[in-house]
């Protein structure tokens, strides 16, 4: 049901997917892949020349007859140059989609991306006005994939008409594109509607709705004008909709009452799915005679700040033009503003990117300051902006919504040092509900208040949730449900439930919870205290349990130790459970910030090595840090720490850093990023060949992300490289993008992602995805893993350049064939091979490779083919069921190893089958031949029929033809069993043979 509030039991979960589209195969096929797993999301490059006409439509504003779901697959979707996301309507005939241009324009050619759900009649038309239309071009038999369409005609507006459907479902396009150029012609004004500047010493950013009453023109079941202004973020005002074809209408206002007189300037305005695409906002003295303060044109959802010139009124109305999708309007929140002092939470000490926030600070200056950052870094998926909000001891009211590259903390020395009371902390109402995109944010040491009892914490990779506090429960879904591909919880406390329904799979480190709900394919928890789904037969259901985590040192923080910074390096444990916190202080060792280097955007190299040389520390502000050498971490106990996604990217082929073969180093909350020149390497620990004993004090890695591709086309040899012997990894990401900027098979190149040639190495959530070899390479003796997530490269172009010499494709996860002892727990491996089809299918023989030796022990394993787009032949070692198919099923292994093997003995027979015609039907030939020194049995099995023959010699046939009784037989598949003795030892041996189809 339309903008319904969230369920109280959860939804069916979907299939979950990740970034890219599929690719298009046979009808049947592409069909079941729309339903179980369309949404892979992949940015499509214009098909345009560079010299040819102007893609007119990327962006524009977009209205549709219906769409699917009113939190996803709105008309905007199918022009924002998104490939992953799409439009999607109702399943009835007619249906339209349409774009303003914005102002008049040549049309010369529309390109369309169908989805699995296509038209098969439609028409493109455009209109001046939007109400009268010209017909450009007529389709009556259309086949979906893509369409491209030469036209000629001119209009502000162009719509897509939808006469009859492909299929049984609606209509779904990833892209609508027009080209042309402009003609001229009216351009609709666009009030400014940005957050006004922070320094402003009046800046309008006090709300002063608290209080207040509402009024609308209409609403939606329980959600009242009341829950607009309740500030409440989880709460919302709806206006009503027909409960037939669930269509709203535009005429619609929304009234506040303030109570009393007050000098406004502004609102603040968080919409649900179904927001105001033009709006105006009126003000009153008497709730009568309205005068209009401000308009709002081609607004796009998410969170709207709108301004004017400070007035006194009483009464604020906001006042529907258009709407921006098929349904109502939906607002969690319409806050009144006034002027109030801002505030300039930057410091000289942490420079321009840290905000630093205390009590005394007005929270509406304060959610004036985060709502700035949100807006900014919400969709900016690979842009240069990094923050760092921090919040000093105290309780704070404010909606923390986290964007990319934003990282929140506190600065207390317990979690419980400061309290922030809201809701609205991460969703993902940007990429339409779906999670699987919501990478590289952080939260960290604090406590949160959620206002309806649920935080939501909607992530998939790169996302840590670390060392909080969480007084109720804690969503990890979108509010939509939409698929997630999360994820990282370490050392938290959460005294409600945490749910999960629609993650692909998470990892919960050494915390505490009220209760687990959950999970789809590989849930891992280790030293997680409270109730967790039963782990009674994996997979059923799919979760790893296990007591403790073992030797772990949880990440250091920065905090405000009296009056004076300082970074707090928690001690090594063993054997551990639960928090370090749940009893007091966690126990370790505070370093004032004196002895930091405090490096900021545009500080060198070289002046970083200069003070590591001088036996400093290095913390990293926010920002993105091209360095022209490697930055080397030589001594013993040294503390690398970033803030706010700190990003370095080497330049030249250079290597972004080097960690010394010395204990106790520390690196935490680091990005690496390639450069378009080759690196051998981003991060390297450790020298090869150099086995020091560590185990003391070992070096642990926190928080250290590795990116090859999506800013630009990034290349590398082996992304990270452990030489280091007892090197902990706390949380690790290495990702070879398969979106954004600079990705291809040829552009963002890389072998490998994770190799380990230490030995004593340990992982503690290891998520490696697309590399082109091995995307986890484990040299090292006595390794151990516990949560890995995989995902192979899409962008294979076909099985020949994915040879691994006789071997189909690289595994996902290898241990070196000379290793004798590792150990891992909780594994998933998935494929998504974009140019799989079913005429030139792309297989990878296992998602897991290992020696068969006795000290080799892999728990918990699984692989998954994304919509049947690709093929793993086994799971590990040849173990394990195929997956394959559209359908989106795991193959399952719960335990490899623990045992040398031994090939078993085969016999030495060869089985051939041939088809052919007799008297008009087909006749099938089957011979086996014994090519053993010594007499066996042989059973012959085809569908038409058995046949055993008893002591074949050797050399001699067994040959029997069986009669189909048919004139027309598909290829199919026989068996020949054979029954002997090699050493004294009864053998039996399956030799498979296939026959082609005939028709006689």
């Amino acid at each position: 049901m339309p903008f319904s509030p969230l369920p109280t039991v959860p939804p069916a979960a979907p299939v979950p997917q990740r970034r890219r589209r599929p690719s298009r195969r046979g009808a049947g096929a592409t069909l079941a892949l729309a339903v179980a797993a369309a949404g892979l999301a992949v940015p499509l490059v214009p098909a345009a020349a560079a010299d040819g006409p102007t893609l007119l439509s990327q962006g524009k504003p977009a209205t549709a007859s219906s769409t699917q779901s009113p939190n996803g697959y709105q008309a905007g979707e199918a022009f924002d140059g998104d490939g992953g996301s799409r439009w999607s309507s109702l399943a009835a005939d007619p249906q339209w989609i349409q774009v303003d241009l914005g102002q008049r324009a040549t049309i010369d050619r529309v390109e369309l991306d169908w989805e699995g759900a296509y038209g098969k009649g439609y028409r493109i038309q455009t209109s001046d006005d939007g109400t009268s239309w010209t017909t450009l071009s007529t389709v009556t038999n259309g086949d979906g994939g893509a369409d491209v369409l030469d036209v000629d005609g001119a209009g502000r507006y162009v719509r897509l008409l939808g006469d009859v459907r492909g299929t049984g479902y609606g209509y779904s396009l990833w892209e609508f594109r027009v080209f042309g150029e402009p003609a001229g012609g009216p351009v609709d004004p666009v009030d400014p509607v940005d957050p006004v500047d922070p320094t402003n010493p009046t800046a309008c950013l006090t709300d002063v709705t608290a209080g207040a009453t509402a009024t609308a023109s209409s609403q939606q079941g329980d959600s009242t004008p009341a829950k607009a202004v309740d500030q409440n973020t989880s709460t919302r005002w709806g206006s009503v909709l027909d409960t037939t074809t669930w269509t709203g209408q535009d005429d619609e206002w929304l009234q506040v009452d303030l109570g009393e007189a007050d000098e406004v300037c502004g609102v603040s305005i968080l919409w649900e799915g179904a927001y105001g695409k033009d709006y105006d906002i009126e003000l009153s003295t008497d709730g009568s005679t309205w005068t209009s303060a401000a308009q709002a044109r081609n607004q796009d959802g998410g969170t709207d700040v709108v301004t004017f010139d400070t007035t006194s009124a009483r009464y604020v109305r906001w006042q529907g033009v258009a709407r921006g999708t098929t349904f109502g309007y939906s607002m969690y929140e319409l806050r009144v503003l006034t002027p109030g002092a801002s505030i300039d939470p930057t410091t000289d000490l942490f420079g321009p990117n840290v905000f630093v926030f205390d009590p005394s600070m007005p929270d509406s200056a304060i959610q004036h300051q985060i709502d700035t950052v949100f807006a900014q870094q919400e969709q900016d998926q690979f842009g240069p902006g990094r923050y760092q909000f921090l919040f000093t001891p105290g309780e704070y009211e404010v909606d923390a919504r986290i964007g990319f590259y934003t990282s929140l903390s506190g600065v207390g020395q317990d979690p419980t040092d400061v309290t922030v009371k809201g809701g609205d902390w991460v969703d993902a109402q940007w990429f339409g509900g779906n999670a699987t995109q919501n990478f590289w944010r952080s939260a960290e040491n604090l406590s949160i208040t959620p206002d309806d009892g649920m935080a939501r914490w909607a992530t998939s990779q790169a996302a840590p949730f670390r060392r909080i506090q969480v007084n109720g429960g804690l969503q990890l879904d979108s509010s939509a449900y939409g698929w997630s591909s999360g994820g990282y919880i370490a050392d938290t406390n959460v005294t409600g439930v945490v749910e999960s329904w629609t993650q692909q799979q998470w990892y919960a480190r050494d915390s505490s919870v009220g209760e687990w709900k959950g999970g789809v394919w590989n849930m891992v928890y280790s030293g997680v205290e409270g109730t967790l789904p039963t782990a009674a037969t994996w997979p059923k259901p799919p979760v790893t349990t296990l007591d403790t985590t073992g030797t772990v040192r949880e990440k250091p923080y920065l905090y405000l130790d009296g009056d004076e910074w300082a970074v707090f390096v928690p001690e090594l444990r063993e054997g551990t459970t639960g928090t370090t916190w749940k009893n007091g202080h966690t126990a370790g060792t505070s370093v004032p910030l004196d002895d930091f280097f405090v490096a900021k955007e545009g500080d060198t190299a070289a002046e970083i090595n200069a003070a590591l040389a001088a036996g400093k520390n290095l913390l990293m502000t926010p920002g993105v840090y091209r360095v022209d050498q490697t930055i080397q971490v030589d001594r013993p106990g040294t503390v690398v720490l970033g803030l706010g996604y700190a990003t370095i990217i080497p330049e030249h082929g250079g290597v972004g850093m080097h960690v010394a073969d010395e204990d106790g180093i520390t690196v935490a909350g680091i990005l690496f990023d390639a450069a378009v020149t080759e690196s051998p390497a981003l991060f390297v620990v450790g020298d090869e060949g150099v086995h020091t004993d560590h185990s003391d004090d070992p070096i642990v890695l926190h928080d250290v992300f590795m990116r090859v591709g999506g800013a630009v086309a990034g290349k590398v040899d082996a992304a990270m490289i452990i030489n280091a012997d007892d090197t902990i990894v706390d949380h690790v990401w290495s990702w070879r993008g398969d979106h954004g900027e600079g990705i291809g098979w040829d552009l963002n190149t890389s072998d490998y992602g994770f190799v380990v040639n230490g030995d004593d190495v340990s992982a503690y959530g290891l998520f490696v995805e697309h590399y082109q070899k091995y995307n986890t390479l484990w040299n090292g003796e006595r390794g151990k893993t516990v949560f890995y997530q995989n995902e192979l490269p899409y962008d294979v172009p076909d099985q020949a350049a994915w040879q691994n010499g006789d071997t189909r494709g690289w595994a996902a996860y290898k241990v070196a064939d000379g290793v004798k002892n590792h150990e891992a727990w909780g594994l998933g491996s998935y494929s998504n091979f974009t140019s799989d089809t079913e005429e030139t299918e792309i297989v990878v023989d296992g998602g897991f490779e290992v020696p068969q030796v006795a000290g080799v022990k892999m728990h918990n394993m699984l692989v998954v083919s994304l919509g049947g787009e690709g093929i793993f032949e086994a799971v590990i070692n040849g173990v394990g069921p195929r997956a394959d198919g559209p359908d989106t099923i795991p193959s399952y292994v719960a335990f490899y190893g623990g045992v040398d093997v031994t090939p078993a003995p085969a016999l030495d027979v060869q089985a051939t089958a041939v088809t052919r015609c007799v008297a008009g039907k087909v006749q099938l030939a089957v011979t086996a031949t014994n090519k053993e020194g010594a007499p066996v049995d042989v059973a012959l099995a085809t569908p038409y029929g058995t046949k055993t023959f008893s002591q074949v010699a050797g050399g001699k046939l067994a040959a029997q033809s069986f009669n189909a009784r048919a004139a027309a037989v598909a290829a199919g598949s026989t068996s020949v069993t054979a029954t002997g003795t090699v050493d004294g030892e009864a053998v039996t041996t399956v030799v498979p043979a296939t026959f082609d189809g005939r028709t006689c």
